[in-house]
């Protein structure tokens, strides 16, 4: 939804559903004329047929359609689309009908006649109501992954290049690609860019292509009909139809199946898909943001990733600088960490000691800010005094004494082993560790073996 030209109410996607030309004429001139878009038909099977088309905020359903009853639509659209509110319009307005319609899942009624002002009454009504239902969706996604690092601040001149490209990218349409190691903030960068897009007001989803299962991710990201497999027993929108106006988040799109990227690729060109098990197309306006810490240049010589989706998705690429090679912001970074685990876990920390502080800027940071993220809540949770000392901070930070360090007099294999340990404890999964190290998970596992890791 947008605001309309009048600045007072939200434009809405309307469905009308009525057998009089004339209802429908002057219902679809109405609503018009506020800025919304309307699509007008006068049976239920065009109706249904619609309703699978595309997502609509609103539907004025006529409960007399010739010999059709409009009741009967109540449910479909709303299984279609749970978030569509339907007013019913009926000739022969009584109690009994209207509980029924309510029943059934309508929000609201109007008898015949009815006055262009009691349309835009009605609707102004359902439009405040789908626009509080967003606000309240953004908000509960925003609270639940709410964090202190989700403030793009920095005193590194290639970050603020990175963050300047990703405000002016922000209010464009094209597809944004993020790279950078993993743990860098891919994914704040794409909550940034979502907010600061036209689309703020409206849902941004997030699926991590590598969290669900390859045979399951397109069900997850399109949807399926019931039936449509074993354990579909209902019908299930899918992340695309649920963002409807906003934006879908794909994380580490490197690791999709094959067979979705297709899928995926077809959505980008068309904004058209189907839902598993269901022959019927569909249309949606999502705006997509891609990130990967994988070389997909590589991933597309090598087969696994398909070439003309890679130059879909590579329309403006967004490079996020590593924490190493932007020191000037680990402490700035860390203090803002230290106040917000303090008040999260009701700690009067004061600060870093000089020596914690000497000892965080001399750290490489193999898993980046995440890295850093998580050795100072560690600190703020375990610390016993006013002041993070050095003592507090995880042992990977502070190497206890004896551990091998790059020029000591060791084995190669002792700095190797000890690597292997850091980057394991700061990455998500075997895979993304051997990513990371640059070989294959065979060999990951046979050098842990060695090393007894």
């Amino acid at each position: 939804m947008t605001m309309n030209r009048d600045g007072n109410a939200s434009c809405l996607s309307v469905l009308i559903v009525d057998d009089e030309v004339n209802i429908r004429k002057t219902l679809a001139y109405c609503l018009a004329a506020e800025g919304h878009t309307v699509i007008a038909v006068s049976n239920l099977a065009d109706a249904v047929d619609e309703a699978r088309r595309r997502a609509f905020d609103l539907a004025f359903v006529d409960l007399r359609l010739g010999e059709e009853n409009g009741m009967d639509l109540i449910p479909v659209l709303a299984a279609e689309s749970p978030w569509t509110k339907i007013v019913v319009i009926t000739a022969h307005a009584s109690i009994e009908s209207v509980v029924e319609a309510m029943r059934r899942g309508a929000a609201d009624y109007i008898a015949k006649p009815f006055t262009p002002d009691q349309v835009r009454l009605i609707t102004r009504r359902i439009a405040g109501i789908r626009a509080l239902e967003t606000e309240v969706a953004a908000l509960r996604e925003d609270i639940q992954r709410l964090g202190p690092e989700d403030r793009l601040q920095t005193a590194n001149a290639g970050m603020q290049r990175v963050i300047e490209t990703a405000r002016k990218a922000a209010p464009s349409e094209a597809v944004i690609l993020l790279t950078g190691e993993s743990g860098t903030g891919k994914s704040v960068f794409a909550r940034a860019i979502h907010h600061w897009s036209a689309r703020a007001a409206k849902p941004m989803a997030v699926v991590a292509c590598p969290a669900v299962p390859a045979d399951l991710l397109e069900s997850e990201l399109f949807g399926h009909a019931k039936g449509a497999f074993t354990g579909a027993v209902r019908d299930v929108p899918g992340r695309i139809a649920a963002c409807e106006g906003g934006t879908l988040f794909l994380d580490e799109i490197g690791d999709m199946a094959p067979s979705v990227q297709a899928k995926l690729l077809r959505f980008i060109q068309d904004r058209e898909y189907e839902r598993i098990g269901e022959p019927s197309t569909r249309r949606a306006d999502v705006r997509i943001l891609v990130a990967t810490n994988a070389d997909l240049e590589q991933r597309v010589a090598e087969g696994r990733f398909r070439e003309d989706l890679f130059y879909r998705i590579n329309v403006i690429r967004l490079t996020i600088p590593p924490l190493r090679e932007r020191p000037e912001d680990v402490l700035p970074l860390a203090r803002g960490f230290l106040a917000h685990f303090g008040r999260a876990n009701h700690k009067a920390i004061l600060g870093f000691t000089a020596e914690a502080e000497a000892s965080l800027t001399r750290h490489a940071w193999p898993g980046n800010v995440r890295e850093l993220r998580n050795a100072v809540e560690r600190a703020a949770i375990l610390g016993s005094g006013q002041w993070i000392g050095k003592a507090d901070l995880p042992g990977d930070i502070v190497p206890a004494p004896g551990s091998p360090a790059i020029g000591d007099r060791v084995p190669l294999s002792a700095i190797e082993a000890l690597h292997i340990r850091r980057v394991m404890a700061n990455t998500a999964s075997l895979q993304e560790a051997a990513d990371v190290l640059g070989i294959d998970q065979a060999t990951l596992w046979r050098r842990r073996k060695t090393y007894g890791i």
